[in-house]
């Protein structure tokens, strides 16, 4: 799998402005990519902030966002998601309504919408053909922002749907890597699968070695300041789980005894519910927005 797609747009003579906002309580890193030949723009993998223990959602993370792309006159076209996230709740929807612009996500979600529908036991009006998503990306597939060619890389392992996006010399990765002295995201939730997850990262290590890739999340190991920009050439030299040419078998069983270690993320709950649904909360008989907790599920 390490071969890139053919039609993925690799144009390292194009650099789109990247403005990344930072969400403390959960690690993430969210973007605005702006063509630099237009007003157009595309924000990736938002934020919605939720209160789990009082049940109260807010937006102050995507408010921010928001203010930027009006203050700076931007046009927004595309909503994407890297992936169903386990850790965060995206705010795609509450942005959508106020700017515009299409959600898109790998066609996988039809994977995790079904495995994770089971899970929370939800009954048949829960539609899982991805309807609640503008566009189902697959592999390869391109779309614009502004004068700008992005194209969608299916990168699995973490989850089914994970998708890395290439716009110009840049690509943002999702939860396939970490910064080089993080590693690699975890691939034990359902769907996920070690070998799957180093196949992908190969893939995002065969882009040029000059490509800027963006990260979901940094934690900021051993205390250094949070970071979320490196590049190819440095994830191939120093990243600690797939740097040096660590094989495949190596990597597999390093992975699997660090996630048997791990507790499941904070927010996975809120988390699964909210994002299969493209940032929808889950409403009751009722209508009232309401969560399911799981109980041994998970």
């Amino acid at each position: 799998m390490t071969h890139l797609p053919e039609t993925l747009p690799v144009d390292m003579t194009l650099t789109p402005e990247v403005t990344a906002f930072f969400d403390e309580p959960t690690n993430t890193i969210s973007y605005v990519v702006k063509d630099p030949a237009s007003d157009a723009c595309a924000v990736i993998d938002s934020v919605m902030d939720i209160d789990y223990a009082a049940g109260r959602i807010t937006h102050d993370g995507a408010d921010r966002i928001i203010a930027f792309i009006r203050e700076n006159n931007l046009r927004l076209e595309w909503l994407i998601e890297t992936h169903v996230h386990a850790d965060h709740l995206s705010a795609a929807p509450y942005i959508q309504q106020a700017l515009g612009g299409k959600i898109g996500i790998g066609e996988n979600i039809l994977i995790v919408q079904d495995t994770f529908g089971k899970i929370f036991n939800e009954g048949t009006e829960f539609q899982r053909d991805g309807s609640q998503f503008d566009a189902l990306f697959k592999d390869g597939d391109t779309y614009m922002i502004g004068t700008m060619q992005a194209g969608a890389m299916h990168t699995p392992g973490h989850t089914p749907a994970c998708m890395t996006h290439v716009v110009g010399d840049a690509a943002f990765v999702g939860d396939t890597l970490f910064m080089p002295d993080g590693g690699s995201a975890r691939a034990d939730f359902p769907g996920g699968d070690a070998g799957t997850l180093y196949d992908s990262i190969q893939r995002v290590l065969a882009l040029p070695d000059a490509m800027r890739l963006f990260m979901c999340h940094d934690y900021g190991p051993g205390g250094r300041d949070i970071r979320w920009e490196t590049s190819v050439a440095e994830q191939k030299a120093d990243n600690i789980h797939v740097g040096g040419g660590a094989s495949r078998e190596e990597f597999v069983r390093m992975r699997e005894e660090r996630d048997a270690t791990l507790a499941m993320p904070r927010l996975i709950i809120p988390s699964l519910q909210v994002n299969m649904r493209a940032g929808e909360v889950p409403r009751d008989a009722s209508g009232r927005p309401m969560l399911k907790v799981p109980v041994n599920a998970l």
